[in-house]
């Protein structure tokens, strides 16, 4: 593969089951860390527009499928992980941890605490319109920075994204690369004292301690345009998985955690092949005893085996 010159890294065949949650997933053909915004748009636009692209954030809602993936995969780093506060607004870079966000926020007096129990980085809230206990990314969304396929830098209104359920309508190719924020001012105690409440409850009911990659499949009900569901008449992921008694179930070295039933988890070496194999059968028995269509939340990419 003939690649443009970088100011950044890159890496042939880099092994990718070692950046994702799950610990599962073959190698990338050529792995691409930009050093700043300008590094990726020149690498964007002078790379074969044949080359596939993939974006890849730190591996928290991803299953990498054995055989691999083709072409470059795009992974923000250092220098996409600022944060700034002020104003009512907080500024995040791509690759900027949820999590961090969210105290960064609170230590400034502005409420993103919703953030905190989210795994992941800024980069995948967006394109995901992430969301807990009730409020999402759509709530607080005011616009994001994006690099094009074609090695444009732009800015995309936060309406412009079509934010909905788990979902976004980012343009074909785009990378984001940072996103602006609305906050509401707030006591910095009692929004770490949220924080910590939220953190409490998340331990209790969820394998916080095990390898996932947070939920596996959607709730199966409506959602508003922004996300939020009607909870009189949602149906809960993990409910429909217990009730066809599928807490528990192990296919090889995966298993749908005894704790939270709508957690996939490598519990003992496993593949990508036997998670996503599990998954399916769940999706698979769970229509067969209630007649609802799972579906996935965790995304899989890449081949099932090594070709050529």
């Amino acid at each position: 593969m003939d690649l443009p010159e970088v100011r950044g890294r890159l890496t042939p065949e880099f092994d990718l089951s070692g950046v994702t949650w799950l610990r599962v997933g073959g190698p990338a053909e050529v792995l691409f860390q930009p050093a700043d915004v300008e590094d990726l748009a020149a690498f964007l636009a002078a790379l074969d527009p044949k080359v596939p692209v993939f974006p890849m954030g730190v591996g928290s809602n991803l299953i990498v499928r054995d055989g691999g993936i083709d072409g470059v995969v795009i992974r923000l780093g250092r220098g996409f992980n600022d944060i700034e506060c002020g104003d009512g607004r907080v500024i995040a870079g791509a690759a900027a941890l949820d999590a961090h966000v969210a105290r960064k926020a609170a230590q400034a007096g502005l409420d993103l605490t919703f953030l905190r129990t989210i795994p992941g980085a800024i980069g995948g809230a967006v394109r995901m319109n992430a969301g807990c206990y009730g409020t999402y990314v759509a709530d607080h969304l005011i616009e994001v920075e994006a690099v094009t396929r074609e090695g444009e830098v732009v800015t995309i209104p936060a309406a412009d994204l079509n934010l909905a359920y788990r979902s976004s309508e980012l343009p074909e190719g785009c990378i984001v690369t940072r996103a602006v924020f609305a906050a509401e001012a707030g006591d910095p105690d009692e929004l770490q004292a949220r924080m910590d409440d939220q953190m409490a409850k998340r331990d209790e009911s969820q394998p916080t301690k095990e390898r996932s990659a947070g939920s596996t499949f959607r709730n199966p009900a409506g959602h508003s345009s922004t996300g939020r569901a009607d909870d009189t008449h949602e149906l809960k992921a993990w409910k429909v998985i217990d009730d066809a008694g599928l807490r528990g179930h192990r296919l090889g070295g995966a298993q749908m955690s005894e704790k939270h039933p709508n957690f996939l988890l490598n519990a003992e070496d496993a593949t990508a092949e036997d998670l996503e194999t599990l998954g399916e059968l769940v999706r698979e028995r769970v229509f067969q005893h209630s007649g609802i269509q799972l579906e996935w939340e965790i995304r899989r990419v890449g081949k099932t085996q090594r070709t050529g």
